[in-house]
């Protein structure tokens, strides 16, 4: 027993090697440093997998339900703190592995019958990323929510909508929220359609080629709840293609929450003044006694960056690599913790400060009454009337020039002084300068009236 574990000690692929590897090179090569959060799909894999080999008399029942007994042992010892790693084990699964033939001998190491750590890594991350997936997707559902619930808590704040961050048209401050609510709906889709090509059993295609053994993937599939099951042992191998799809979605959803906190930084600004941001979720500064910073939303935007930075190394890490596997693939692990620990963190904290923002309902509307926000009003008031629109366009160009020769607002102008510029306007126009009148009059389908938010407002939570 002794000299088999010395053996074994010496490396699990070492009987063709003559020298002992360098510890340089063991800590050049080990993963076991970031990649042993994954010892309990590592587990629940091996376990799956010698329930299969037990079924398939590929190994004695009696060696099978030693080895479970053995891996749950071990999973025990780990969620207690009581396993050590060794870097000189290399990584999570010749770690657990060594652990495993140490407590029960020599049949722990028929743990690895029929099978590689090529796909059994592979097996790994798919369990441990469909699991990631469905709690990030619950982290969304929660900012949706409260999205809605703030879009109906604050439906009658009208503020400016801008394009080039120049004042453009007035909007509910809910339309505008919604529109995040739509980004982020668009994510989980994403998401959800990632999760389908996640979902997929790769064990049994072992290091390239499958295995002469009389193995049955389909019940490991079903063990492990997966609805389908890889085609091609080489593609499976060697494919990390479902981890970049992962990375790139998070890419997204950090795009949309990056923008939402560039806007509530700006928002928050005094220059706008338009909302108080909750002091639990933001920091003083360590000279300037009344700073109050953004730095929760500062963290998020920068953040960004990361996820930015590790879909673009993955993406090159697998750009030239010929079949099957490589190990420049052992660099797939570090990029895909780091944006799954980035994107949770980012979704945790907004979640838990967005319902205690406070929206300047004055300030934002009195933001609406310069920059001529209901100049388009005009011009389709003319195009009602029969007017072309660029003839109707240009006629509001040269009203809005007027306005700003005399300083005046499109609300401050006379009906005669409206009439100079087209013999068809009338009094009805009156009812198309306020900006009030022109968020209520935008009805059309998706538009920020009053009255078509609140439809999708009903209609998005008739869904849950």
């Amino acid at each position: 027993m002794l000299r088999f574990i010395l053996t074994f000690m010496k490396k699990l692929w070492g009987g063709r090697f003559k020298e002992r590897t360098e510890s340089s090179v063991e800590s050049f090569t080990e993963s076991v440093s970031f990649d042993a959060r994954l010892w309990k799909q590592d587990i629940e894999g091996s376990i799956a997998h010698v329930k299969m080999l037990g079924r398939q008399k590929i190994i004695s029942s009696k060696d099978c339900n030693l080895i479970i007994k053995g891996l749950k042992e071990i999973s025990c010892e780990i969620q207690n703190g009581k396993f050590r790693f060794h870097e000189s084990l290399e990584d999570v699964h010749m770690n657990i592995e060594h652990a495993l033939i140490r407590k029960i001998g020599p049949a722990g190491g028929k743990v690895h019958t029929a099978r590689s750590r090529n796909d059994q890594v592979s097996l790994d991350i798919r369990l441990y990323l469909r699991d990631e997936i469905k709690a990030v997707i619950k982290l969304i559902q929660r900012i949706q929510k409260i999205l809605v619930s703030l879009a109906e808590k604050n439906i009658d704040i009208i503020m400016p909508g801008y394009t080039h961050l120049q004042r453009a048209q007035p909007v509910l401050l809910a339309h505008h929220l919604l529109a995040y609510y739509e980004m982020l709906g668009r994510d989980r889709e994403r998401l959800g359609d990632c999760l389908v090509r996640v979902n997929v059993m790769p064990l049994g295609a072992a290091a390239l080629a499958g295995s002469t053994l009389p193995i049955d993937r389909k019940y490991v599939a079903r063990l492990l709840k997966f609805p389908a099951v890889s085609e091609n042992s080489i593609d499976t191998v060697s494919d990390r293609d479902f981890v970049i799809e992962f990375i790139s979605a998070s890419a997204l959803i950090m795009t949309h929450l990056s923008r939402f906190s560039e806007e509530l930084i700006i928002w928050n600004s005094e220059e706008f003044r338009f909302v108080d941001l909750p002091d639990a979720y933001t920091t003083g500064s360590s000279i300037m006694p009344q700073k109050k910073n953004p730095d929760l939303l500062e963290l998020t935007r920068g953040k960004t960056g990361r996820v930015y930075g590790s879909l673009m190394s993955l993406l090159t890490v697998m750009k030239g690599l010929p079949l099957a596997y490589n190990r420049d693939m052992q660099e797939d692990k570090e990029p895909l913790f780091d944006t799954v620990d980035t994107l949770r963190s980012c979704l945790t904290v907004l979640s838990a400060m967005l319902p205690k923002i406070r929206f300047n309902k004055t300030e934002m509307f009195k933001a609406t009454e310069a920059g001529f926000l209901t100049a388009t009003d005009i011009a389709e008031y003319l195009v009602e009337k029969g007017l072309p629109f660029r003839d109707a366009h240009r006629i509001t160009g040269e009203i809005v020039k007027y306005c700003i020769d005399k300083g005046k607002t499109l609300e401050q102008l006379t009906l005669v002084e409206l009439k100079k510029y087209s013999k068809l306007i009338s009094k009805e126009i009156v009812g198309r300068i306020s900006v009030a009148d022109s968020v209520s009059r935008r009805t059309s389908y998706g538009g920020t009236s009053k009255k078509v938010v609140l439809q999708r407002i009903r209609k998005i939570k008739s869904k849950k």
